[in-house]
């Protein structure tokens, strides 16, 4: 028995009722094949469906060939209702369904709108549209893409050729010619604009690698005679950290950094800074300064609880630190991270050539402590992004060089600005490793009462650094670079080595040409995108790169474990700048090798003062030298007489009488040459 069988229900097709699933006419959709499964239901079940006409039910036709009228609705024309015909070629243009199918514009027939003789409107069942020609000028004839009339808005047709190459028949995607090159976004300097950069952060961990530690001649530091001036009572000096006052956690941290005990502007500056005294402080190159700042000023922010709200689109750090270069400031920053670890203290630092969304959103998160170059601070103040209102210390890291590039303008708005607290409600504090009398006279009026330390002989070369100065014709300079590159190298691979030149071009040639003689180099210099920069220098701190070849950009501040040596490629034109280039080795009482290329016709004028420099450094002084500075029309500017280089000049009543007119010095934007 047939499953099918089960079913007692019976089917109808299109015809009559029968006992089996089979139908004339086809009952199931394919009933025909399922009646054969029944067995016995009618012809139509065996062969499958009749397909028949819809209108008449008679097979042998289609319901469009029906002769007869009756059935379905009539399938003839949709206008006139006739068959024969469809309604595109209806001879009649009345009737029912859709208006005449001919020229839009004129009604007529037998052709197109786009090529009716006519200017007018439609007619007929069909209705005609507007007249189709030039969409811009409204003339037919020709399309808008060959118009030669100006659009109607009066604006000139953008060109319809290939966007590469300008040229017409062909597209872009088609273009035969090399692909052109995109067009370098150009900033208001008229440089290209660098690419969008946002810093990588660094970890905790990294931060403890990368500082300098004390060196095997940190104890000779003791002997270093300090200098102190100023009125009212000043605190005793430091004998330790732990008898400084600081809270646990700094002494922790500060013990973590490698320091073994406070430097000399240490021991003198972290009780006077923590007993709410203004400062200006002077101590050779490497001594230790930045930590002298930071660690009362954190102590201090944590005392008092205010570590910056997150809740607000303003940031309103307790600290703004303000440093030249965006090399010094990223230093400054991860000293402070390092000595606030596991702390509530946030750091931010704002420089240039980085993202500044990506800077403001830090603001927002809360900052407590703010680093921050010159230009980038005015740019977030001018916006509203930062406020002064909760400023209780001001920091001004390498004072002479930042009023002496440019950044007078500034710092004046800085310290000026109307949420600046007044002196009395703030701490104002300078450091750098050289104070000339006429930068002393411009900061004396940020400074209130302050207190005057000169640490050692300011403006001298370290003692720990060994200074060899070579007469070096400017077109033997390059072999001579390579033989002394080659002596060290031979002496130590884990030699690192710090090139400085005087122009952006010489950096990138000579970092180049070390590189074609095999030996691992980089550059760094003001035109080089932020990124580049860190980059480089990142290179040189783990040893990636051995070399770095650098402009006065990395002379100030930068503190990298192990530059074994540096060399002068070129001499700076100040002797100040000289002191600054080669204390970027034997920091910390660690040793180190300064190497000069002296050439007669370029560095005349710094005869008489590198003799000074190397006779109070105990050095030894190359006849030839002594020979060219007896000679030599050129004053000497450098006097480094005695223990002290520098004295406290409102002695002499000078301090009024600065004005950054007089002392503004160069542009920052000038401070490289190429």
């Amino acid at each position: 028995m047939s499953d099918w069988e089960d079913d007692p229900t019976p089917v109808s097709g299109g015809g009559a009722e029968t006992n089996g699933f089979g139908s004339g006419s086809g009952g199931w959709g394919g009933g025909g094949s399922r009646g054969g499964r029944g067995g016995g239901g009618g012809g139509g079940g065996a062969s499958g469906s009749n397909f028949a006409c819809r209108k008449c039910g008679e097979d042998g036709h289609m319901a469009r060939d029906c002769p007869s009228g009756g059935g379905s609705s009539n399938r003839g024309c949709f206008k006139c209702g006739e068959e024969g015909h469809m309604s595109r070629e209806c001879p009649s243009g009345g009737g029912g369904g859709s208006g005449n199918k001919g020229c839009f514009k004129c009604g007529e027939e037998g052709h197109m709108s786009r090529d009716c003789p006519n200017g007018g409107g439609g007619g007929g069942g069909g209705g005609g549209g507007g007249n189709k020609g030039c969409f811009k000028c409204g003339e037919e004839g020709h399309l808008s893409r060959d118009c030669t009339s100006e659009a109607s808005n009066g604006r000139p047709e953008r060109p319809r050729g290939c966007f590469n190459c300008g040229e017409e028949g062909h597209n872009k995607a088609d273009c035969p010619n090399p692909a052109k090159p995109r067009e370098e976004e150009l900033g208001p300097d008229g440089k290209p604009r660098p690419p969008l950069y946002v810093p990588e952060h660094i970890t905790d961990e990294q931060l403890f690698l990368d500082g300098v530690t004390q060196g095997v001649n940190f104890d000779a530091y003791e002997n270093i005679p300090v200098s102190v001036s100023g009125s009212g009572e000043v605190p005793p000096p430091l004998a330790s950290f732990n008898e400084s006052g600081l809270r646990e956690l700094l002494l922790k941290n500060v013990e973590l950094a490698g320091y073994r005990k406070p430097t000399p502007i240490q021991r003198y500056c972290i009780p006077t800074i923590m007993a709410g005294r203004d400062l200006m402080g002077c101590a050779q190159t490497g001594s230790g300064k930045t930590a002298a700042f930071l660690l009362p000023i954190l102590n201090g922010i944590l005392a008092s609880g205010e570590v910056g709200s997150s809740m607000s689109t303003v940031a309103e750090p307790a600290a703004v630190i303000v440093a030249p270069t965006r090399e010094l400031a990223i230093q400054i920053h991860n000293e402070a991270r390092k000595f606030a670890l596991k702390s509530i203290v946030r750091t931010v630092v704002c420089y240039g050539g980085a993202a500044t969304n990506s800077q403001y959103r830090q603001l927002q998160n809360g900052c407590a402590i703010l680093v921050a170059t010159p230009g980038r601070l005015m740019d977030f103040i001018d916006r509203g992004r930062v406020s002064f209102s909760s400023v209780k210390y001001v920091v001004l890291d390498e004072a002479d060089r930042m009023l002496d590039m440019g950044f007078v303008g500034d710092i004046e708005k800085i310290m000026n600005h109307p949420t600046m607290p007044p002196l009395s409600d703030r701490q104002t504090l300078l450091f750098s490793a050289t104070f000339p009398e006429e930068i002393q006279a411009m900061a004396g009026k940020y400074l209130n009462d302050y207190v005057f330390y000169v640490v050692g002989v300011v403006g001298a070369a370290n003692t720990d650094v060994g200074q060899e100065i070579l007469n070096v014709p400017k077109f033997q300079k390059r072999d001579m670079l390579i033989t002394k590159l080659k002596e060290i190298m031979d002496a130590s691979t884990e030699n690192k080595i710090l090139v400085f030149v005087e122009t952006k071009r010489t950096a990138d040639f000579i970092a180049s040409y070390l590189c074609t003689q095999k030996f691992s180099s980089t550059s760094i210099h003001g035109d080089r995108f932020q990124s580049q920069r860190e980059e480089a220098l990142a290179q040189f701190r783990a040893g990636v790169r051995s070399i770095l070849v650098a402009t006065a950009v990395a002379a100030r501040g930068l503190d990298i474990r192990g530059v074994s040596h540096v060399i002068n490629y070129d001499l700076p034109k100040e002797v100040d700048e000289y002191v600054h280039r080669i204390g970027r080795t034997g920091r910390v009482g660690n040793k180190g090798m300064a190497i000069s290329f002296y050439d007669e016709t370029q560095d005349g004028p710094l005869a008489k003062n590198l003799v000074k420099i190397l006779s109070d450094a105990e050095q030894e002084i190359p006849g030839w030298l002594k020979d060219t500075a007896a000679l030599s029309g050129h004053a000497q500017t450098y006097y480094g007489t005695g223990d002290f280089a520098s004295t406290d000049i409102r002695g002499q009543g000078l301090y009024q009488e600065g004005s950054a007119q007089a002392f503004g010095g160069p542009a920052p934007a000038e401070e490289e040459e190429w």
